[in-house]
């Protein structure tokens, strides 16, 4: 009825890409250690709803638009490199300024699980890159003849997204155990926050640099 076909195979697949080392990954497991299960888990978040855009995006055919023209692509991708280029430049600015009696806590604090979201969000979905994987990843599981294919891409589309859970909230627990010690510390903590900035801005150039396949 939904035409898709090979749903067991859909999701293996899923979650072995899901745990791929990857942008997403990485911004997860970074926020997990400098602050903790709840900031990876608002990431995770972030990151989950970016998906769900792409999944949109791919049902209504605007991904195919980003397949077919270079300058939408260039414009996307753009405009995520600037804003983490800008988010990266912020966190090492402030990991620098930091005096070395602040404590931890209050490094760590301004990122808000809401600006966490905000940026996971933005993270995933100015990637033009994973616009087109799920461009090209669907179809493969969706019948030729499949009488609705909006529907179905949403459907697959909600199952990966649920299913990454299972990878990236994992993640974010281990990477905030890893990180515990370090977060304690004001000396770590600055650390960690100019670790963080410094992903920032080399997702920011990876991004700059992306060419499309």
């Amino acid at each position: 009825m939904t035409g898709i076909h090979d749903l067991a195979l859909f999701v293996a697949a899923g979650l072995l890409l899901n745990a791929t080392p990857g942008p997403d990954l990485a911004y997860i497991a970074a926020r997990s250690a400098a602050g903790g299960f709840r900031d990876g888990a608002a990431a995770t978040l972030g990151i989950t709803a970016g998906c769900v855009v792409h999944t949109l995006a791919a049902a209504l055919g605007l991904s195919a638009l980003l397949a077919t023209s270079a300058a939408a692509f260039d414009m996307v991708k753009l405009c995520g490199a600037a804003y983490l280029l800008y988010a990266g430049v912020k966190l090492l600015v402030g990991s620098v300024r930091a005096r070395p009696g602040n404590g931890a806590a209050r490094l760590l604090a301004p990122a808000s699980p809401a600006r966490i979201v905000r940026e996971g969000f933005l993270v995933n979905v100015f990637n033009p890159k994973v616009a087109l994987f799920f461009l090209a990843f669907l179809p493969q599981f969706i019948a030729a003849d499949a009488p609705a294919k909006a529907w179905a891409f949403v459907l697959l589309g909600c199952v990966f997204n649920f299913n990454s859970l299972f990878v990236n909230l994992p993640v974010a627990w281990i990477a905030s155990r890893a990180g515990r010690g370090l977060r304690e510390s004001a000396r770590a903590a600055r650390w960690l926050t100019g670790s963080l900035g410094a992903l920032f801005v080399l997702l920011a150039a990876r991004l700059a640099l992306l060419e499309r396949a």
